[in-house]
């Protein structure tokens, strides 16, 4: 269980592996240590109008959106390590601004973009069915990925035989499936739901099996991580179930209530949707809800 606390007073003494701060943003970044976190995973409001809960958001104009975003990322930047990994999440209105602003301090490496299927059609434009990641580092020539940790595990629809024998794929009593690797496009996401578990009222609340990929792709068991925009929590209760430690901040005390109650659930509960036997399987796949994050 993350240490919650409220204010930023035992930030002034010591920081701890585990701990959700109930605070503003600005008065922490400066009594967290420099290089300090393996993996910063950034989520921050969107420049857009959006009401979380009584904290408001006002969209802006790009160049105000972009002075917002400068007015905490290159602090932020100083809180990882060298061979760290940064992944900023944006939508299509904000996603350039942030390419612009990272690029000041770090080496952008990719941008994934993940299928958002969830929410009403717009009536005079198209549905914004997608959302960008951006993957940077601060050094390209020395920072960690594992990508066997990430494969995706996929139906096979047309199976190619040599001599008679499956290749590159596996036959199983449960059907046909391929080991692939993972590409910057995500179609395998499933948006939390109200029957989910890990569902909350938190409007924007990322999918535990997104922020699954991230750490697991650019950190090692017991690697600190770092969340300066913890929203409902994921980022700590999908650290804690693959075994990593997490500082969260967030202004919202319910936000942190909805996250420290997840926290205690995560003791029971350890599965991620969508990820079993150590792999990632396609959305909508009931083999992938039989076992948690073996």
């Amino acid at each position: 269980m993350a240490r919650m606390v409220s204010g930023v007073e035992e930030l002034r003494d010591s920081i701890r592996d585990d701990m959700l701060v109930n605070a503003d943003l600005y008065d922490c970044l400066d009594l967290l240590p420099d290089e300090h976190f393996d993996l910063v995973l950034l989520d921050p409001p969107y420049n857009l109008d959006k009401d979380f809960h009584g904290c408001k958001f006002s969209s802006m104009k790009s160049d105000d959106y972009e002075a917002f975003l400068r007015g905490w990322f290159g602090k932020v930047c100083d809180k990882l390590k060298p061979t760290g990994s940064l992944y900023m999440c944006g939508d299509w209105k904000c996603s350039l601004s942030m390419q612009r602003v990272i690029e000041e301090r770090l080496t952008i490496l990719n941008r994934i973009t993940w299928q958002r299927e969830k929410g009403r059609g717009a009536k005079s434009n198209w549905k914004n069915g997608m959302e960008d990641i951006w993957f940077a580092v601060k050094n390209p020539k020395s920072y960690y990925f594992d990508l066997e940790s990430v494969m995706m595990k996929r139906k096979v629809i047309a199976p190619y035989r040599v001599d008679g024998k499956p290749k590159d794929w596996e036959e199983t009593a449960d059907g046909n499936f391929r080991l692939t690797h993972p590409s910057n496009f995500w179609d395998d996401i499933s948006v939390p739901f109200w029957s989910m578990p890990e569902n909350t009222d938190h409007p924007t609340q990322k999918p535990e099996k997104l922020y699954a990929k991230l750490i697991l792709a650019s950190s090692r068991p017991g690697d600190r991580i770092l969340d300066p925009f913890a929203g409902s929590g994921t980022a700590a209760v999908v650290a804690k179930k693959l075994g990593r430690h997490c500082v969260g901040i967030e202004i919202n005390r319910d936000y942190c209530l909805w996250t420290a109650k997840r926290l205690l659930l995560a003791d029971t509960s350890p599965a991620i949707q969508g990820y079993a036997d150590g792999v990632f399987w396609e959305r909508n796949t009931s083999l992938a809800k039989r076992g948690g994050n073996q």
